[in-house]
């Protein structure tokens, strides 16, 4: 049997797959935050043994003693800082937590944004990125920092309580913003910034690579032994990939939740400074396109929120009854980041008229995200890839009138997957493949994803030039913008 475990932010989720990949069970536990005027943390431990519980508790209730790998997939910066008897010195500090704002000054003025670009693959210095929080720990908290052993990413402290080893697969390690993703090394410039030694890093590793066997004390509070073992697996947002059979050039797996992210794998012909986040990818050598729009599935929260009284299939059902209006949105509720990275940014309605109602608003709202994922897909194909489908996750896959509208203003089909948690899935892809049940990724899709339905594209001369129109309201809003 394989195990997928997603190390999320709301939820600890795991799923447990006979080898014949029939679901055998599903589970999750609530994650637990601390919040305090823009700090977000969490005990990691107690994380760490939610963790076991949660697995310990499946592999009773389903009567399993014997899992061939356990892999993992999951949240990227969050930071937890061991001591030297390899406990946390403090709660760990969430990729939520937004701290180290001063600190984000302090390295911008150091390394500039192309320097940051060529060498991690981001363009921007964010209170996000682990290299940050550490800087802020240095400037802050000197007893932590002076004591600070070790410095580990979730997923690697994850790994390390069940292992014992200290490792970061590359894939995450990318999102610390102190790893070269082209050299695969740790960055000394930034090391050197921040205040870290290599000695204070985990060694690092291939993604999906196996870290060693679960511990002999750990493997008996989950009901299973220590022939286990522990995959490091890769990040979520490619655990998705996996899960969702998007392994080769030309695909994009496309999450619209609270944000919209996109995942593709990256071209040869891809430059160092495309303007598109790059990251090390879950195949050894390859890098993944991953850029993110903040103001994705947030708009149309708000806008259901703050202006309408009715459920999203409400809402469904009433837009496809409509015909096709020319109101415009600009989905830029809290700034743009990809393609433009502009903070600066907001929301706009335009072309308004008497006869347009709530539901009329949400289509444009709806329309507007659509539009946005075009500007993404334009950007990824302008730097070498050539895009030839769509696979949608997330919330805004479950609207059909949603995914139809990304489809006609793209070109581009897009698929609904059959198994809604495509992390979990992946993970445990990942664990089958490493064990040589599947030959390959490939073989591990075509035997494992399965599609509900598929959106095909109906381009438009009206939608060509709607979006003509949505390019040129947004660089009239820069204008706008710029007055004093």
């Amino acid at each position: 049997m394989y195990i997928g475990v997603d190390l999320g932010s709301t939820n600890i989720k795991a799923a447990i797959y006979d080898k014949s990949f029939h679901l055998i069970d599903r589970q999750s536990r609530p994650v637990n935050y601390i919040r305090d005027n823009g700090f977000v943390e969490f005990d990691a431990y107690a994380y760490y043994t939610d963790l076991v519980g949660l697995l310990g508790d499946m592999m009773a209730a389903n009567k399993v003693s014997h899992v061939d790998q356990i892999a993992f997939t999951g949240q990227a910066e969050s930071l937890v800082v061991l001591g030297a008897d390899g406990m946390p010195l403090m709660n760990a500090i969430s990729w939520m937590d937004e701290r180290s704002t001063e600190e984000c000054k302090v390295l911008e003025k150091q390394f500039s944004h192309a320097i940051c670009e060529e060498v991690t693959g981001q363009m921007a210095v964010l209170p996000t990125w682990p290299a940050t929080k550490i800087l802020w720990l240095k400037n802050n908290r000197t007893e932590i920092y002076e004591n600070a052993a070790t410095y580990m990413l979730l997923k690697d402290y994850i790994v390390y309580c069940l292992t014992g080893e200290k490792l970061s697969d590359m894939s995450i390690a990318t999102f610390s913003f102190y790893f070269d993703i082209y050299k695969k090394v740790y960055w000394k410039e930034m090391m050197d910034a921040i205040g870290i030694r290599y000695d204070q890093l985990p060694a690092l590793c291939e993604p999906c690579s196996v870290a060693g066997s679960l511990k002999a004390d750990v493997a008996e509070k989950m009901h299973l032994t220590t022939a286990t073992k522990i995959n490091v697996g890769t990040l979520d947002h490619f655990a998705g990939m996996i899960g969702t059979g998007n392994i080769a050039p030309g695909g994009i797996t496309l999450s619209t939740g609270t944000v919209m992210a996109l995942a593709t794998m990256g071209s040869e012909n891809t430059s160092k400074d495309s303007g598109i986040a790059m990251h090390y990818g879950f195949i050894p050598d390859t890098h993944i396109m991953l850029p993110v729009a903040e103001s994705g599935g947030v708009s149309l929260e708000w806008f259901k929120r703050s202006c309408m009284a009715v459920d999203y299939d409400t809402m469904n059902a009433e837009l496809a009854k409509r015909e096709p209006n020319e109101l415009l949105f600009l989905p830029y509720l809290v700034g743009t980041n990809a393609p433009e990275f502009d903070a600066e940014a907001n929301g706009v309605f335009w072309g308004l008229r008497q006869e347009h109602d709530a539901i009329d608003m949400a289509g444009a709202v709806m329309e507007g995200v659509a539009f946005v994922l075009r500007k993404n897909c334009d950007h990824i194909a302008a730097n070498g890839v050539d895009l030839k489908s769509i696979i949608a996750t997330g919330g805004g896959a479950k609207s059909a009138i949603w995914c139809q509208m990304q489809a006609d203003i793209t070109g581009l089909p897009v698929a609904i997957p059959k198994e809604k948690e495509a992390a979990c899935l992946g993970a445990a892809m990942i664990a089958a493949v490493s064990d040589g049940h599947f030959a390959g990724y490939a073989a591990a899709a075509e035997h494992c994803v399965a599609l509900l339905h598929q959106y095909e594209p109906h381009p438009s001369v009206r939608l060509e030039k709607k979006y003509r129109r949505f390019c040129a309201l947004y660089k009239a809003a820069l204008e706008i913008n710029g007055i004093n």
